[in-house]
């Protein structure tokens, strides 16, 4: 049986599928890759979060990041790996999506917020960095237009920042702790377009695998758990489960 066979007949046999994404499965809707050699970090130093809390100016420089890759992030549309997910998100064997990513492809694809794990914020929104409460981009926006400075909370006065996890900004412990509990809680557990590099949530594949899960990884690059997985596809993503959808007839 060749590999396509096999991933096949791994989603046919699971119960409690779980995916965890990375870069690599929005890079094929046109959104540039972070932290990869030639990425988006290694061009431009990424703002640290204490730099963000200390300065004025530092703020809104990463405001005006934000609203940059934000039109990158509105002109990308959801591609097949995104529609695959959601898809068998939307059958009794779909547990939830584990990602990494902060693009909201994934929503658009037509997850539901109860089934998808952000470890790493969502970029197409804002929050307070006191109180928690929402602010959109285009409020953010609005708010710097008119007084020319970083957005503040029209609740408590606190910093208004993305909601995504910034360089040397604490980890979202319930998040993490949600994806490790749905790592422990599937059978199948595929992992696509991520290098599985970055720490802790790197570490939720090999959570699955010692829970007796099998273990799937489907990423353009060697990644430092291959040698532990049941099966490993260095493929496009969204043509490969193009080709599994196809291979099933529908019937995952």
């Amino acid at each position: 049986m060749d590999a396509i066979g096999q991933l096949t007949e791994l989603f046919e046999l699971s119960q409690n599928t779980v995916f965890f994404t990375g870069a690599g499965i929005s890079t094929e809707s046109g959104i540039a890759d972070f932290r990869s050699p030639g990425g988006i970090w290694s061009q431009i130093k990424p703002i640290q979060y204490n730099d963000f809390l200390a300065d004025e100016s530092t703020r809104l420089e990463d405001w005006r990041r934000r609203f940059h890759f934000q039109r990158e992030f509105d002109a990308a549309l959801p591609n097949d790996g995104h529609r695959f997910v959601a898809d068998i998100l939307e059958r009794k064997h779909g547990l939830g999506v584990i990602t990494q990513n902060i693009d909201g492809l994934h929503q658009r694809a037509g997850v539901t917020e109860d089934r998808i794990v952000e470890i790493h914020g969502n970029g197409t929104k804002a929050t307070c960095l006191d109180c928690h409460s929402p602010m959109s981009l285009s409020q953010a926006k609005d708010f710097i237009e008119l007084n020319g400075s970083a957005p503040r909370c029209e609740r408590c006065n606190g910093l208004v920042k993305a909601a995504v996890v910034s360089f040397g900004q604490p980890m979202p412990q319930t998040k993490v702790l949600a994806a490790k509990q749905m790592a422990e809680a599937c059978d199948l557990l595929v992992v696509l377009g991520s290098s599985l590099v970055v720490q802790p949530a790197a570490t939720i594949p090999l959570i699955a695998k010692q829970g007796g899960a099998k273990l799937v990884i489907l990423n353009k690059e060697v990644t430092h758990l291959d040698a532990v997985a049941d099966l490993v596809m260095h493929v496009p993503i969204g043509e490969t489960l193009k080709q599994v959808q196809t291979l099933s007839d529908g019937d995952l």
